[in-house]
Order: structure tokens, then C-alpha cells, then sequence
């Protein structure tokens, strides 16, 4: 095996034990000896001007055909998958380079839902595998609590989708019975022995006709083609038929959609395209598969800023993220003093916001800090930097969250609400480069990652993220 670089491409927050699970099976996978520890994410800083290059590096992995395993945030389509995994010296290219893993993580298991965790991810794998056939295809499983003893139907039958379209399970534990569906036949029994929905439900019902497949289930939410649960089903049941070798008529029936609803680069209509699948009574737009379009490296968005400080706050001082609900990211869990995992509930009363009351909707911050050293909690909202009058107004609405979990599990430490920023090509944060803000509203934002890498802090941000750059900048034996 030739010596290369390793480059884990991705939407999400790089976590320490996702990377190494990763690297672990790149390394099993190519028979490769490798040893990890003292695992670390370091941010790649510019020796000559001090700024963040957009990349990062792993250190801790040591392999005699790894030069060096390299992290770069990127965004792509509705179907993109958390993580594609490349192999060689240069920085993949978007329009010419082919992933060798494509890998979905989530964090839920049955204990929490039984739709999510093995539905609502499945279209991803059907859109990236026409993409890139010769991909392998992983479902990764980061699970914070613990995984259920006894696996409902729905992942049971979900897991055999999987397992018959080539993905494999990581994460968790499966039955040594599970395999994948050895006939169309025998995926439709196990389905229609399942247990039924309720009855206001649409249940997903799957019918053989002579020359034709029905399944049944609805797709619409809110007006639109939205409902990702049964979005990601009913593609993931089409995409099996196909794999077992059924060549005729898939037609999607009580779906509840009409043709308004029906728009080109909707996550659905382009696996419909590709497995060829029909919906009752409507017209679906032709659109093929583009890989031009399917991902490109994050150049924009406000996690740039907040994964960023994120990492560096974990990686270069003792404190601790307990929340995380990066832009664009798999919502975290709030983790307590003692390492509990709390899942953070939507509404402060759903009847309440059900019946109209807006207000009851808990307002979530992108990023919580416990600073434990100074008994210090920094409630952190992320906002590219023309939104900053936006972030303000947002961090102003975090009370509930403060009371219902920040409060009750962290009652004496001091809560701190920051503003962090990325964009603008501003060197400083000042009355100059905010002139419409007061100074109350300006000692509020605490961190600004501008478009050049450039890291900016002012007199009244926060502590932790003072030590945390000083603390990077010392690494690369730079002044800060």
C-alpha cells in the first residue's frame, strides 16, 4: 500500500470517538497497523500570519502508510452524507475525486425513536451510492446512551434494507440473525407481519401487483414534501425491491401530495429518478444525479466559527462543551455535571405552542461551555457576521433554556451569553466595525472568525476563549 494522506471530509463537528472508529476501520479495512493515543484535533494555524487555514489535523494516530489525517468542514445538498473519506496525497477535489467511504453518523437508537435512526438517513445512501457506486457505504452509530436490549421491528427490518443495499453497521450491537432480505418476497412478508400503525396513521403497506409494486405512506408536511421519516422509508424500501432484482412498477400511493408540491431539487423526487419510482396521480419532474452539485467546501456559514472555537476550547484548555447544536449539525444531547446525557426537549409546552403560542418553543444555542476552572457557563449563538444584529436578538432568548438545563443542573455557576461570528474581512471588534451598536450590545460579542482565518477577541470576551487561543497560538510558538 502506498503512503498518503488521510482526508475525512464533513457537515458535522469532528468528534474524537466518531474520528477514531473512522481511522480504525480505514486501517483494518487496508490490513495497516496503526496505534492511537493522546488523540488530538488541532486547527492548522499560518506560521507567517497567524491565521486559521480552514483545516485541520489529527494527532495521535501513528501509521507507517499515513502521512498525516486531515479534517475539512464542507456542505453539500440535501442528500449529503455526514462524512466522505478520501486517500490521497492532494486535497480532494469536488468535481474529480471519488470518496472511498461515504459514512452516515447519527446518535439515535430505538431507546429514543424508532423512525430516526434508521429511516430518515436512508436516502442519503440511496443518492450518494448513484453518485459514487463504488463507495463503501457505512451507517455509524455515536451512541450516548445506552443502546435498547431488544431491537424493534422497524430497525430490525430497516437494518436488513440496509444490510441488503451493501452498508455497513458500525456502533452498535446487532443480532448475529441479522442478515439482508434473499427475496423481494420474503421482504414483504417480514413487513406486513410488522406491527401496525396506529390507526389516524397512513401505514406504509407494500402490495405486488402482476406488473406493478404499491407502497403505501404519507409524504407531505407543513404543505411540501417533507416528511423525512417516511421520506427516508419509502425510499429505503424502493432501493431494497430494486437491489433484490424487481424491474417493473414502483408506485408510491397515499401520499397525500399534489403537484404544486413537487419541485426539482427535492431530497425525494432525485432518488425517485433514480430508482425509477412513480407517485400516484402526479407528474415527477426528470432530474438526474449531479455529482457538480453534491458537495463543495464550507466557505460561508456560521459553524465555520463555532466548531472552530469548539474544538480549540476542548483540544487546549480543561473546559467542556455540555451542548452542541452546530448550524447544520446533528443536535446534541446537554450532558450534566456527573456525564448524564439529557435530550433537549423542542418546547417548553408543546399543547401550548400547538395551539399557537409561538413563545412556547425553547430557543437552543448553537454551543454551551462549562468552564469548570472558573465555575463559568458561556451560552454561545453562532451567526455569520452581516446576521449579527439577528445573533443579538437570539441570544436575548435564552432564558428557558438557561432555567430547564443550564440552571437546574449547573445552579452556582455564572452564565455568560456570547455572540460568535464568521465572515467580514474586519480585523477587530469595535465601535468602527459595528457603528450601529450600542456598547451594551457590543461587549456581547465574543469571538469573530473573519473570511481571511483571522481570530479576533475583544476586552470582554469571554475568559476560556482567551486562554484557548493564547493556548493554540503558544503550540505554533506565535505571539497572540
Amino acid at each position: 500500500m502506498r503512503v498518503s494522506n488521510l482526508w475525512i471530509l464533513t457537515e458535522e463537528r469532528p468528534k474524537d470517538s466518531v474520528l477514531r472508529t473512522i481511522i480504525e476501520k480505514f486501517a483494518l479495512d487496508n490490513r495497516i497497523g496503526i496505534f492511537i493515543s493522546n488523540f488530538h484535533i488541532i486547527p492548522i494555524v499560518d506560521r507567517d500570519n497567524g491565521n486559521f487555514t480552514f483545516c485541520y489535523r489529527v494527532l495521535g494516530a501513528c501509521s507507517p502508510f499515513i502521512r498525516n489525517i486531515y479534517i475539512i468542514n464542507v456542505s453539500g445538498s440535501s442528500s449529503f452524507v455526514d462524512f466522505l473519506i478520501f486517500f490521497q496525497n492532494s486535497r480532494p477535489n469536488p468535481l474529480a475525486d471519488i470518496p472511498l467511504y461515504i459514512i452516515e453518523e447519527t446518535k439515535t437508537d430505538d431507546s429514543e425513536s424508532r423512525n430516526t435512526g434508521i429511516y430518515q438517513r436512508a436516502s442519503k445512501f440511496v443518492y450518494a451510492s448513484s453518485i459514487f457506486p463504488n463507495a463503501r457505504k457505512i451507517m455509524l452509530y455515536s451512541l450516548q446512551i445506552s443502546q435498547k436490549d431488544t431491537l424493534t421491528q422497524t430497525n430490525i427490518f430497516g437494518t436488513r434494507c440496509l444490510m441488503t443495499l451493501g452498508v455497513e453497521i458500525l456502533g452498535k450491537r446487532l443480532d448475529e440473525n441479522l442478515c439482508p432480505f434473499y427475496s423481494m418476497e420474503e421482504l414483504i412478508a417480514f413487513k406486513e407481519n410488522m406491527r401496525k400503525a396506529p390507526k389516524n396513521n397512513t401505514p406504509i403497506n407494500i402490495v405486488q401487483y402482476n406488473n406493478k409494486i404499491t407502497i403505501s405512506g404519507r409524504l407531505s408536511k407543513n404543505n411540501s414534501l417533507s416528511h423525512d421519516p417516511n421520506i427516508g422509508a419509502l425510499s429505503l424500501i424502493s432501493a431494497t425491491i430494486r437491489k433484490l432484482g424487481y424491474l417493473g412498477e414502483i408506485e408510491i400511493i397515499s401520499h397525500d401530495l399534489s403537484q404544486e408540491y413537487i419541485k426539482n431539487d427535492n431530497k425525494f423526487i432525485r432518488v425517485a429518478n433514480i430508482l425509477n419510482i412513480q407517485l400516484e396521480n402526479l407528474t415527477i419532474p426528470r432530474v438526474l444525479p449531479d455529482r457538480n452539485d453534491y458537495w463543495h467546501y464550507e466557505s460561508s456559514g456560521e459553524k465555520l466559527a463555532t466548531i472552530f472555537l469548539h474544538l480549540v476550547i476542548e483540544h487546549f484548555t480543561t473546559a467542556k462543551s455540555i451542548y452542541e447544536n452546530h448550524a447544520g449539525c446533528e443536535r446534541g444531547y446537554f450532558f450534566t455535571p456527573a456525564g448524564k446525557a439529557v435530550a433537549v426537549k423542542k418546547y417548553e409546552d408543546r399543547d401550548r405552542y400547538k395551539s399557537g403560542d409561538k413563545s412556547a418553543k425553547i430557543a437552543i444555542p448553537d454551543l454551551v461551555i462549562s468552564d469548570i476552572d472558573r465555575s463559568e457557563i458561556i451560552n454561545i449563538e453562532g451567526k455569520q457576521f452581516i446576521k449579527f444584529d439577528i445573533g443579538l436578538r437570539e441570544l436575548n432568548g435564552f432564558d428557558a433554556f438557561e432555567k430547564i438545563y443550564i440552571s437546574h443542573y449547573y445552579p452556582n455557576a455564572r452564565i455568560i451569553r456570547s455572540l460568535v461570528l464568521f465572515g467580514s474581512s474586519e480585523n477587530e471588534i469595535s465601535e468602527a466595525s459595528f457603528p450601529k451598536l450600542s456598547q451594551c450590545d457590543l461587549v456581547k460579542i465574543g469571538f469573530v472568525l473573519n473570511e481571511n482565518g483571522k481570530m479576533i477577541l475583544q476586552t470582554h470576551s469571554p475568559k476560556i476563549f482567551k486562554e484557548a487561543l493564547k493556548n493554540l497560538h503558544s503550540f505554533y510558538n506565535l505571539n497572540f
